[in-house]
């Protein structure tokens, strides 16, 4: 069969051409939206009397069988057709005759494709947002059993303040819960119809876009044409969405693979997300973590990959967004299976408490304390008793202890204004909870903090 653009060439497409200009291969990823625009666009019409409401359920009964064959696997892609929407509309034409043909009146692959596409990025963004909720309730469920358990929480990567392990986990929580918030913006945002713009002009038929937009639940047509149909910033939402998203998770992976090393020990991952060595047979590796972290770096590609396709492009349409399409399904498929996977990895973590609470009396974690100490009882200032609470970090380190282990006797050989009760101060689990303030990692705090993410949870699922 000829290609359906033929008409107006002396000669047929080398086999070159073929390959080189096809998106057959991967554009394919695409047939149920296509036929679910197809199938409201032959509604749509017969509605408009532009074609006979017979012609219309002949075409739609075509698609459908088409849709059964490429569920079952029994449709034949041929390479010649380039893309998705030839391929469909020429098997369209054999199952149902000359009636076919009519299906692309009052439209163009232009906003064809780009209908396709964008139903195809909005829906994907429901479905990995429902995947980030399942991370942020698997997350939470751990959250709320560790506001008591102590960590060494860091800056710069050094032992900075005694925190609670739930409170770390939160932080995470936070960064997931804005990732939510981010897919609901980009899908507001572009749930707009692209069919009925035709190639770039519009359409001179009386064609209803209202009714389109109903029928395959946008909110409305989109407002100009010529933008509809050379517009990709849908792709890149959702491209920078899941690079965002993915860096959330690469930060996780990065502390799983520090807190499972010997020199933490906090976290131990289960045997079914580890994997040994080929030649060292002791060896327990988190290649889990390490491929979530290696793949965030191939999802970054795909987005700074299609800005550079676009950042030249005249209106209207060209063919350099056909490249828009491999790096958005490369980027889903990766943030799916990459989400499903750490929630498995989280939900099957053992938490080893002790060596946390052991490794928050390494690095003197309750010297702010001390200064805060010397500050609001001894009316000492705060740079002077910097200098007093440095000179004590110093002296246990002489003396080879942690600062909360220090005895009131050695407090004052550092300073003698310094009194008994400084020793509760500087005890950790009274350092830890002594930070209460809205957002702080007091225990009590904290778990105010599990219950707003709670309520939010909720709120989403009566929403």
């Amino acid at each position: 069969m000829q290609k359906l653009w033929a008409g107006r060439f002396q000669e047929g497409a080398s086999s070159l051409l073929d390959e080189f200009n096809a998106s057959l291969l991967f554009d394919r990823e695409l047939y149920k939206e296509d036929i679910a625009g197809s199938i409201a666009h032959a509604k749509m019409l017969a509605k408009q009397e532009i074609i006979k409401e017979s012609e219309s359920k002949e075409i739609i009964r075509g698609l459908e069988s088409i849709k059964t064959e490429i569920d079952c696997g029994e449709f034949i892609f041929d390479i010649a057709d380039e893309d998705i929407h030839m391929a469909i509309e020429k098997r369209l034409i054999e199952l149902v005759g000359e009636v076919g043909k009519k299906l692309h009146t009052a439209r163009s692959r232009n906003d064809q494709v780009a209908l396709d596409f964008r139903l195809y990025t909005l829906n994907s963004s429901k479905e990995i947002r429902v995947q980030l909720i399942e991370n942020i309730k698997t997350l939470l469920e751990i959250a709320s059993k560790n506001c008591e358990v102590m960590i060494p929480g860091m800056t710069h990567l050094q032992h900075a303040q005694p925190i609670n392990f739930g409170f770390h986990l939160l932080a995470y929580i936070s960064m997931f819960k804005r990732d939510v918030e981010r897919l609901d913006s980009l899908i507001e945002r572009n749930n707009y119809l692209p069919l009925g713009c035709a190639a770039l002009a519009g359409t001179p038929y009386n064609s209803d876009r209202d009714f389109l937009s109903k029928e395959l639940g946008f909110k409305e047509p989109t407002i100009n044409c010529l933008d509809t149909v050379s517009d990709r910033d849908f792709a890149l939402d959702i491209l920078f969405a899941i690079s965002v998203a993915m860096m959330h998770i690469s930060r996780l992976s990065e502390e799983l693979i520090l807190w499972s090393s010997y020199e933490f020990r906090f976290v131990t991952i289960d045997d079914k997300y580890a994997t040994g060595s080929s030649i060292m047979p002791q060896k327990k590796n988190p290649d889990v973590p390490e491929l979530l972290r290696g793949k965030t770096g191939r999802v970054y590609g795909n987005l700074i990959s299609l800005l550079t396709v676009m950042k030249g492009l005249p209106l209207a349409y060209n063919k350099d967004t056909q490249e828009d399409k491999e790096g958005v399904f490369d980027s889903v498929k990766t943030i799916k299976i990459s989400l499903k996977i750490l929630k498995e990895v989280m939900a099957t973590l053992r938490i080893n408490k002790e060596n946390m609470e052991r490794a928050c009396k390494i690095g003197h974690l309750s010297a702010t304390d001390l200064a805060d100490y010397l500050v609001q009882k001894c009316s000492i200032p705060f740079r002077e008793a910097h200098f007093i609470t440095g000179k004590a970090v110093a002296y246990a380190e002489k003396k080879e202890k942690d600062l909360s282990e220090l005895d009131l006797e050695e407090l004052q050989e550092v300073d003698s204004r310094i009194k008994k009760e400084a020793l509760e101060s500087l005890k950790l689990i009274n350092s830890m909870n002594a930070r209460d303030s809205k957002g702080g990692t007091a225990t009590k705090e904290t778990l105010r903090q599990c219950e707003y993410f709670k309520r939010w949870l909720e709120g989403l699922e009566v929403g």
